[in-house]
């Protein structure tokens, strides 16, 4: 099956899960797990949320990969932080020649985070690091924004 068959089977998931009576912690869970088991690229998989106390750091939500210890990240720190603070998706196709940064595993190679908006208001990110380089391609961002789009309906 190629990337667009798959991303569509997903995404018809994904609306299932995010229209489900799942509390969201398991519904966000879920869409984690399936997106590491689903898309081999997809080494780790999570969410990030805008802490509703400090609107400038992003919280670790649910996540499926190896564990990070970044689980606070003020805007403009590491690939996640700029996504936040410039409010758009950002895809690093080789980590190793970002300076600003955070590695979570020696083993990352690649990251993409898609920022979640709510009523024109960030409130959370799917972030995914994978351990190939170049792995995301312009169908990995527009199948992210759209589940991101599904997403923010329970946050």
């Amino acid at each position: 099956m190629n990337k667009p068959e798959l991303f569509e089977q997903l995404l018809k998931k994904i609306d299932k899960l995010t229209r489900s009576p799942l509390p969201v912690i398991e519904a966000l869970f879920a869409i984690c797990d399936m997106l590491k088991t689903m898309v081999p690229a997809y080494d780790w998989v999570g969410f990030y949320l805008v802490d509703r106390e400090n609107k400038r750091e992003l919280v670790l939500g649910p996540y499926v990969g190896v564990p990070t210890e970044h689980d606070r990240i003020p805007f403009g720190k590491g690939v996640c932080g700029q996504a936040a603070e410039r409010k758009e998706t950002i895809v690093i196709q080789d980590v190793s020649k970002e300076d600003n940064y955070l590695s979570c595993s020696m083993d990352v190679q690649s990251e993409i985070v898609v920022p979640i908006f709510k009523d024109g208001e960030l409130i959370g990110e799917i972030d995914i690091d994978s351990h190939e380089a170049a792995s995301f391609s312009e169908d990995d961002t527009e199948f992210l924004k759209s589940a991101a789009e599904m997403v923010a309906r329970v946050l």
